[in-house]
């Protein structure tokens, strides 16, 4: 299993909490902070998330430029992968490839892109950005994919398609490894798209049987379209540990107790935008990407034994969110990452010895 954390660029993650009490400051050296002891403790990832509107505490909110940070970060950290979210509609594909060939020269390899399809129409508009329908959202994106590769590997490059044209474009110096491509969607043209676009696949947090039917899905549609296999399957997740699971319960009802809120017309845009295979109710609004529907909420024994159930049915990246983002994560890592490993161990020897 590999253990990324979600970049904190809203200045925390919960919806009914004061962003003061959440002692998740936005300010890059907070984030720095949080990046460098990550790498220190184990994990493996940060996703940095990018939306110019603030859909943890409403229009008001404060944000952080997802690109901007990345390369910042890139700087200050040394191993830890950087995977920041890239809405096509928001980056003209050649200057995205320019600049995802420089972040990745600073990082030494390190950066990759979670190419987002994009939801929120009411950004869009305040931003001055072009919003489609749906399905035309995910043909653009794997249209879009298309052109950066051919950037990143041809020189010149051309392209003419639905919606991009490029002619005898040179793009230097050429990244050394090229930046994986993960993706994630729940919806039949979302799925389509990917299985044919995408190195690697995200989902929202959702039950093990979920995640295995997700799993199954994605792995029969690229073996049609006779790709190579998925290099990863990722989930969302929102992580409670506590000593007891009394202590956990009553953080869980502290972080849901939900009545609506500043940033609540952005959930409904979200719903209603997006094709969920997944009912979404108010209690998942508490935090973003369904993260509270694994269920990883409880002692570290009892957290760590729900990640292994997933790991089981295929997911070997978990993208976590923390409350108190720092304290948290320091907390998870020395409490949960080693019964998981401890538990991985266990299991690849179960089978080594049958085998």
């Amino acid at each position: 299993m590999r253990f990324g954390y979600w970049t904190p660029v809203f200045g925390g993650w919960l919806r009914n909490v004061d962003i003061e009490q959440e002692q998740t400051p936005l300010t890059f050296a907070h984030l720095a902070e949080i990046a460098r002891t990550a790498e220190a403790v184990g994990f493996d990832v940060t996703l940095i998330p990018e939306l110019n509107l603030n859909d943890i505490r409403g229009f008001e909110g404060p944000t952080f430029d997802a690109w901007a940070t990345t390369t910042a970060l890139a700087a200050v950290t040394q191993r830890i992968e950087l995977m920041v979210a890239l809405r096509p509609s928001y980056h003209p594909p050649a200057l995205a490839a320019k600049q995802a060939a420089t972040i990745q020269a600073i990082s030494g390899g390190r950066f990759t892109l979670n190419v987002v399809s994009a939801w929120w129409a009411e950004e869009a508009r305040q931003y001055g950005v072009e919003f489609r329908a749906h399905d035309d959202r995910y043909a653009l994106t794997a249209e879009y994919v298309e052109v950066l590769r051919g950037l990143w590997t041809e020189t010149p490059y051309s392209h003419a398609g639905a919606s991009f044209t490029l002619e005898g474009t040179y793009l230097e110096p050429k990244p050394e490894t090229l930046p994986l491509i993960y993706a994630g969607g729940e919806s039949e043209a979302g799925r389509a798209a990917i299985s044919g676009f995408a190195d690697a696949y995200l989902t929202h947090g959702g039950t093990v049987d979920e995640l295995a039917a997700k799993i199954d899905d994605m792995r029969r549609r690229r073996q049609e379209r006779g790709g190579e296999p998925f290099r990863h399957f990722g989930m969302a997740a929102y992580a409670i540990v506590r000593d007891t699971e009394e202590e956990a319960q009553a953080e869980l009802e502290r972080i849901t107790d939900v009545r609506g809120g500043a940033a609540y017309a952005s959930y409904q845009e979200f719903v209603s935008k997006s094709q969920l295979d997944t009912q979404v109710d108010l209690k998942d609004y508490s935090v973003s990407n369904r993260g509270l529907r694994p269920g990883f909420v409880g002692t570290p024994k009892q957290v760590a034994e729900k990640i292994l159930a997933f790991e089981a049915v295929g997911v070997d990246t978990l993208l976590l969110q923390f409350s108190p983002a720092l304290a948290e994560l320091e907390r998870f890592a020395e409490q949960v990452i080693p019964l998981v490993r401890a538990g991985s161990d266990r299991i690849a020897e179960r089978f080594a010895s049958i085998g």
